[in-house]
């Protein structure tokens, strides 16, 4: 009878021990998907690149009235280009390209001077972007899976492709000048209405979602503008390719 009921004991421990390491490998394998989130994706964030400048709008109002030789309103632009590529080491189904959406933005750092607000390209032809409230992303800016990448009609190729999006600072200043012969419409702008980079520095933070088949891919994307220091430069640009520091995790339609 004790010898039994130390069997049972024995057999209640290993249970015990099993459940727990069980438990433990769980929790490692969470933990570590939250940390390095899904690695198996179809299609891979292979690069960002963002290019930093400013321009001048004229105001027509502003120049019927005004005697000035220059006058318009000074906006500093951040245009974002997403590229997205299959994943050559993708284990699984063939998947294409149902659609990438950018939503949930949020400025997480306003600038000092000015006010953000968010353009989709241009669907005419000509300039890829154009300041208007034509072109004004309210909640989210989604492509559409296509045979290949249009930004006019956004569209990203199906089995790859490029997704654009502008922040832009549309209340930085108003420059008025009779004196400059010739204006550069650039970052160097800004040095001219006496504003520094640190206060027409703003972040921002968005998800990016990925849709194929059966489920999608989210992850949140976290940048600081403008790059660079235009206000000397004019014109910054930065080509990221490391995405260790974002991290995406699958969702089920």
């Amino acid at each position: 009878m004790e010898k039994e009921r130390k069997k049972q004991i024995i057999k209640l421990c290993v249970a015990i021990v099993a459940f727990a390491i069980i438990i433990i490998l769980v929790a490692t394998i969470m933990i570590r998907y939250e940390v390095e989130g899904d690695k198996n994706l179809p299609f891979n964030l292979s690069k960002i690149i963002l290019i930093s400048t400013a321009e001048g709008n004229e105001n027509k109002k502003d120049e019927e009235k005004s005697s000035k030789r220059w006058s318009f309103d000074v906006e500093q632009n951040n245009d974002m280009y997403l590229y997205i590529d299959k994943n050559e080491n993708y284990h699984g189904d063939e998947k294409t390209i149902k659609s990438v959406v950018i939503e949930n933005i949020n400025i997480t750092q306003a600038p000092q001077k000015g006010e953000i607000k968010v353009y989709m390209p241009n669907s005419t032809k000509g300039r890829v972007f154009e300041n208007s409230e034509d072109y004004l992303v309210e909640e989210k800016l989604e492509y559409k899976g296509a045979t290949e990448s249009n930004p006019q009609t956004l569209e990203i190729g199906r089995n790859g492709g490029s997704s654009l999006i502008r922040f832009s600072n549309v209340g930085i200043g108003k420059y008025t000048s009779n004196k400059d012969k010739e204006i550069t419409h650039d970052g160097t702008l800004l040095k001219k209405l006496k504003v520094t980079n640190d206060e027409a520095k703003f972040s921002v933070s968005f998800d990016l979602v990925i849709t194929v088949e059966n489920c999608k891919y989210r992850a949140n994307i976290s940048m600081q503008m403008p790059c660079g220091d235009i206000t000397e430069e004019g014109t910054c640009s930065l080509e990221k390719t490391d995405m260790s520091d974002i991290i995406f995790k699958r969702e089920r339609l």
